[in-house]
């Protein structure tokens, strides 16, 4: 089975579309690998910050960019928050918020498993066919 991957809201969507062509362009080909294999695509793609918290490791020749994201029920993957690395060690604050998020995720989905989300569900679905895409050689 797929997996369907979620923005949290839109104003992550829109950090993340924000972000440096090739940076992008490589955030696009990780999701693709994510929809088809599964979050766990271990490094250099992906890495786990514990408690369902992931990363996504994107880089292109204009910087490198992080999106933090976590998995909830039924093969569902959620970016919870991105930003462009400006420095070595992934910033305290940014992880600071990727947890909080990621926790109160984790709150919602355990009363939600045993039945179907409402339809007022705010989070945006990728469909990759809406972003410019083109290969790079």
């Amino acid at each position: 089975m797929r997996y369907r991957i979620f923005f949290f809201n839109e104003s992550v969507q829109e950090e993340i579309q924000s972000w440096p062509k090739g940076v992008f362009a490589n955030f696009l080909r990780i999701t693709e690998r994510i929809e088809v294999s599964g979050p766990n695509l271990g490094l250099p793609y992906t890495r786990s910050f514990g408690n369902g918290l992931f990363e996504i490791r994107a880089r292109g020749p204009e910087g490198i960019g992080r999106a933090f994201f976590c998995c909830v029920i039924e093969h569902r993957v959620l970016i919870l928050h991105g930003f462009i690395k400006k420095t070595q060690k992934t910033p305290d604050k940014e992880l600071r918020i990727a947890k909080i998020l990621g926790t109160s995720i984790f709150i919602v989905v355990r009363g939600l498993s045993t039945r179907r989300p409402e339809r007022r569900n705010r989070s945006v679905h990728i469909v990759h066919e809406d972003f410019e895409h083109r290969p790079t050689k």
